[in-house]
């Protein structure tokens, strides 16, 4: 056969054998698909009936043509997101095929009437695209209700937020030195995974004690089982330059570090008070405050990893406060429910500040952890050092040195109401034979976290009062 014959023969050979290797199908499963996002989030704010679409492309990176067995919208026809692949109506296709090195589109819509009474504050569905015996996931998420959405927001003027609507916080919150934003009865704020609520100025939280009226701060899940996950937003902080910030009847859930404070206050008040708050199920702390000043009257602060950490001296009053914590499926209770100390190391040298604490009146508890010492007062140094234990119930084995104490109920159960940690339900109230009852000092404090009334006599132990 001729040279020039042969040549020819095999250059369409060649073209023959990419030609039907383009036309055939890859099988494999590490077949190349790239899904151009993971997440599709629609923040559109719904006054009325509406629909918004978004897209995503599905990417076959391979030389020959791949067929996804199905493109499923989990949710079904009952879902309020609806999908089209490529002109073609879901939720559910089968064997569609993406010729070699092409791609196609996803056009997803979400229809929203915010007036439903059924609607979930935030409404979740996903889209499952299956291949070669592999799944990936798009999720897909639409808020359900009209709400204030703040998305890396920074506060520069004197604000007012009125319960007329939900506030949710993307990105982050930030109130600039100088400014004060004021919160009233009945807000409901729900923050983000990755926005922090940062304070240079002041907050003031004017809570109310019907729970309808108090003001919450949690992460934006509401969906069964995030809604009840720690960790589900960063928390609030305190930075050098906040001062003045009051809460009062306020409920922040679910942080990482629900309350972070640094550096004392820039004037004469505390440079946080909390009056009547419940911290609850923060990840890593529920207080962390570094040389800083708090005044917290008739606040529970439960199940955190670390409930109440105060380092590096500063100047506390904690009256008629619950710090507890018991092992749970969130988190294992680990660390005290109070450590105290008037330093913290840094490049292995303490760095230490003055010290002025005062515990009256409060249970510290912590129950099915590794935990003996439920209060830990560490001290390094010369600087002044005054921790006062007066009239408290806590759970030690070694008392703390250089503390002065007064009135201790030592490892004697508080006798709570009712603890159910495989249902996760914690009631933080005395039962009748509680050791805690009457066993108080007046301080001049006339309600408890109710707002229920306390005696002119001896009140009870901890931030609720045994009716």
């Amino acid at each position: 056969m001729p040279m020039k014959l042969t040549g020819i023969l095999a250059i369409f050979l060649l073209l023959v054998f990419f030609s039907c290797r383009k036309d055939s199908f890859i099988t494999s499963a590490n077949a190349r698909l790239t899904i151009t996002t993971d997440t599709l989030k629609y923040d559109t704010v719904f006054v009325t009936a509406g629909s918004v679409y978004q897209s995503f492309k599905i990417i076959n990176e391979n030389n020959q043509k791949l067929r996804l067995s199905s493109v499923k919208l989990m949710g079904g026809s009952g879902s309020a997101f609806k999908i089209n692949v490529d002109g073609t109506p879901g939720p559910l296709l089968n064997n569609v095929e993406i010729a070699a090195n092409d791609s196609l589109y996803v056009f997803v819509q979400v229809n929203v009437n915010p007036t439903a009474n059924n609607l979930p504050f935030i409404i979740r569905d996903s889209i499952q695209v299956s291949y070669n015996g592999n799944n990936k996931l798009v999720q897909l998420e639409a808020w359900g209700l009209n709400a204030h959405f703040f998305r890396n927001k920074v506060i520069g003027v004197n604000e007012t937020w009125n319960n007329d609507l939900p506030y949710v916080i993307l990105g982050s919150l930030t109130i600039n030195p100088n400014i004060l934003l004021t919160i009233n009865k009945g807000c409901r704020i729900y923050v983000h995974a990755d926005a922090p609520i940062v304070v240079d100025g002041s907050i003031q939280v004017n809570g109310q004690k019907d729970t309808i009226d108090r003001v919450y701060f949690r992460g934006d899940r509401m969906d069964d089982p995030y809604k009840d996950f720690p960790a589900g937003w960063p928390g609030i902080f305190f930075r050098t330059t906040a001062r003045d910030n009051v809460f009062t009847y306020a409920v922040i859930k679910n942080a990482y570090q629900a309350i972070g404070i640094q550096d004392p206050a820039t004037n004469a008040n505390p440079k946080i008070i909390l009056n009547e708050c419940v911290i609850d199920n923060a990840y890593d702390a529920g207080i962390i405050a570094l040389n800083s000043s708090v005044r917290a009257r008739n606040c529970l602060v439960s199940n955190c990893g670390k409930n109440l950490f105060l380092a590096k001296g500063g100047d506390y009053q904690f009256t008629h406060c619950t710090v507890a914590a018991w092992s749970n499926s969130f988190i294992e209770h680990r660390d005290p429910v109070l450590l105290v100390s008037n330093y913290i190391t840094v490049n292995n040298i303490p760095v230490t500040a003055n010290l002025n604490a005062l515990f009256r009146n409060c249970i510290f508890w912590g129950q099915d952890g590794l935990v003996n010492d439920e209060v830990v007062v560490l001290k390094s140094g010369n600087t002044v050092f005054n921790v006062n234990f007066d009239y408290n119930l806590w759970k030690v084995q070694t008392i703390p040195p250089n503390i002065t104490s007064n009135q201790i109920i030592n490892n004697q159960a508080p006798q709570f109401d009712s603890i159910n940690t495989n249902k996760n339900y914690y009631d933080f109230r005395l039962n009748a034979s509680s050791p805690a009852i009457n066993k108080g000092v007046n301080a001049g404090i006339t309600i408890d976290l109710d707002g229920k009334p306390r005696p002119v006599g001896l009140p009870d132990l901890g931030c609720f009062e045994k009716q």
